[in-house]
């Protein structure tokens, strides 16, 4: 597959894992899940906004980016496991950097150090 091909596929898994996240409802408080998608700079989030009683709710639940042609894993902060998701859609394990992790710990991983 050539590399804009590629980034083409992995921009497509990426909006529909992120889409899929966004469409659950919250089991609990007033907040929506929106995506922000930047296609130019391949920057994918899932974003928690709202209310949960008199609390205000803003987060970041997910957020992907493409980077020398590989899928970094910047933040999940559900129990989705993003990494294995990629990977049911065809993505290898070598172009999948999980990017929360520090540098050291990758290596033991299973998916790309960089």
């Amino acid at each position: 597959m050539e590399n804009l091909e590629k980034i083409q596929t992995y921009r497509t898994i990426i909006k529909q894992i992120l889409n899929q996240h966004a469409s659950y409802k919250p089991s609990h408080g007033e907040f929506e899940m929106q995506t922000l998608f930047d296609n130019e700079q391949d920057r994918y989030q899932v974003l928690a906004i709202g209310w949960n009683q008199d609390k205000r709710i803003y987060g970041c639940s997910m957020q992907l980016d493409i980077k020398a042609g590989k899928i970094w894993i910047q933040a999940n902060n559900t129990e989705i496991d993003i990494a294995e998701a990629l990977v049911a859609k065809g993505v290898p394990k070598e172009d999948i950097v999980i990017g929360l992790q520090p540098d050291y710990l990758r290596k033991y991983t299973g998916y790309a150090i960089a």
